[in-house]
């Protein structure tokens, strides 16, 4: 028997198909929304063409370069801002958004890029490595941040969150003679795998539920019936996911030894921009995936939360180096930032605007600490929070700047940091749930513990003594100078005359299925 008639018939069949279909209309791109993406993703490309046509010749303007690709990239940004009628900008179904809330977080990623570009030129120019590559991984991390506070997709969240990611991994073990920055990114590696595996095992459990990857097509079907027990496995993993990315307890293990390990801006980076991005997926995910299962989402992140600042301040007030204080002082203020979390479900737009305030300010003060250490570490060659004894008496400017970030990280006025946690307990206060009174109770108290050992490094700099009696002055380069100077306007700024501008910036309107 001839195959012909039989490949002629399923031939025809397959035309009749799809001449039944609608037509395929190829998507259109928004090349003005997508614009800051580009800029940075080729002009990051020149700045690689560049370093491998000059190697050596060209290693001292690397930094300047990239920096400047950073300030090209906002130029979009500011454009789509100013174009503000037009917003929200959609493409692909609605799986890409540019809205005020990803333009602000766009732009906070590229001034956050630019800042840790600042304090590492001169730290890598000194170093014993080739720094170039070192410029581009960051591009690179900064590309997957840009891209994740786009995205409204599942696929195009993990994408961005595994480009966010594996540059870091790089970075941490950028110091490829020392064992602990070996160290450092073996863990940071390990830990980040085995977190993405369960994070992508809850989001292919979310796609066989809802039958889609877009989180507003998940959301309208997970708000339908009753919570399931795989439904409910499903919100946990993904949330457990993240929760690695944000280093909550008990998914923080791998932070403080990564972030003492690693070079000192690289630790900047990630206790800044990749902490960032991760709170930026949750968010996402949470707000726009989740918005009927409060039932299941507002009790783990209530325990999460409340786990996390208390764990990190209690072990924060052990440390006796200013970097491992620093990274677990990170974990307690990502417990902060997951406080609106607990009590999303009626104020979806203000647990998503405190947060976005909060991640504002605390970029600012958390950079210009990492800053100081960096200048003071030139001087004392050491990170123990003893050697910054007597540093009134030789570096007075430094010592103003480090109580400033600070007082900033306790939240005492008036500088930044009160008014991010004062967000905070006006969302956990304003509904008058029990629970969420008993969260702020406990971010209050823990609010009060960070406040003894921040204050304690500013007692150690303004009243102990230098431990080898040594006065001389500290040399602060140029670029380390503007990244303090930029740093300590924004963190005074936005907790005195601008705070009604930081508020209307990140007031956000958000629209549920």
């Amino acid at each position: 028997m001839s195959v012909a008639p039989v490949l002629t018939s399923i031939a025809a069949q397959a035309d009749s198909l799809l001449a039944e279909q609608a037509p395929f209309v190829r998507p259109a791109i928004d090349w003005h929304a997508v614009a800051p993406e580009l800029v940075l993703l080729f002009t990051g490309a020149l700045v690689t063409i560049v370093d491998l046509i000059g190697l050596e010749k060209v290693r001292k303007i690397i930094p300047t370069l990239t920096s400047l690709t950073f300030l090209a990239a906002l130029i979009p940004v500011i454009t789509l801002w100013a174009d503000n009628d037009e917003l929200p900008r959609q493409m692909f179904d609605g799986a890409w958004v540019v809205d005020e809330y990803s333009l602000v977080l766009k732009g906070l990623f590229l001034l956050t890029g630019y800042i840790i570009v600042l304090i590492s030129t001169n730290y890598m120019l000194e170093g014993d490595y080739y720094d170039s590559e070192y410029y581009q991984l960051i591009s690179a991390s900064i590309v997957g941040m840009l891209v994740m506070s786009s995205a409204r997709d599942l696929v195009t969240i993990f994408v961005a969150i595994e480009l966010v990611s594996i540059p870091a991994y790089l970075m941490a073990a950028w110091r490829k003679r020392d064992l602990r920055s070996n160290e450092a990114g073996l863990k940071y590696m390990l830990m980040g795998v085995f977190a993405s595996s369960i994070m992508l095992y809850g989001m292919s459990l979310l796609y066989g539920t809802a039958g889609s990857t877009k989180l507003t097509d998940i959301g309208a079907v997970l708000s339908q019936g009753e919570t399931r027990p795989m439904l409910t496995l499903a919100i946990v993993f993904t949330i457990i996911g993240f929760g690695f990315k944000v280093s909550a307890v008990p998914f923080h293990t791998w932070a403080p030894d990564t972030y003492e390990g690693a070079p000192t801006p690289l630790t900047a980076f990630l206790a800044v921009a990749s902490k960032a991005a991760g709170f930026v997926a949750l968010v996402s995910v949470v707000i726009y995936a989740f918005p009927g299962r409060a039932d299941v989402v507002e009790p783990f992140i209530w325990v999460l939360s409340a786990l996390t600042m208390t764990i990190g301040n209690l072990i924060a007030m052990r440390q006796t180096n200013i970097v491992r204080m620093l990274a677990y002082s990170g974990i307690a203020q990502a417990g902060y930032m997951l406080a609106p979390l607990a009590v999303f479900g009626d104020r979806p737009a203000q647990a998503q605007s405190a947060i976005v305030t909060y991640l504002v300010i605390y970029a600012a003060m958390n950079l210009g600490a990492f800053a100081v250490v960096i200048a003071l570490a030139r001087k004392t060659g050491s990170g123990e929070i003893s050697s910054y004894g007597g540093t009134f008496n030789y570096a007075p400017g430094l010592t103003a700047a480090m109580t400033a970030f600070l007082f900033s990280l306790a939240g005492i006025p008036p500088v930044g940091g009160w008014f991010a946690k004062f967000e905070i307990f006006r969302i956990l206060t304003d509904g008058g749930e029990p629970w969420g009174i008993a969260l702020a109770v406990i971010a209050a108290v823990n609010s009060v513990l960070a406040a003894f050992y921040y204050l304690s490094i500013a007692k150690q700099m303004w009243f102990m003594p230098a431990p080898d009696g040594d006065d001389s002055p500290v040399v602060i380069p140029p670029t380390l100078q503007a990244a303090l100077v930029i740093t300590l306007i924004v963190t005074i700024v936005s907790g005195t005359v601008l705070v009604g501008q930081v508020s209307d910036l990140t007031d956000f309107a958000i629209q549920l299925p």
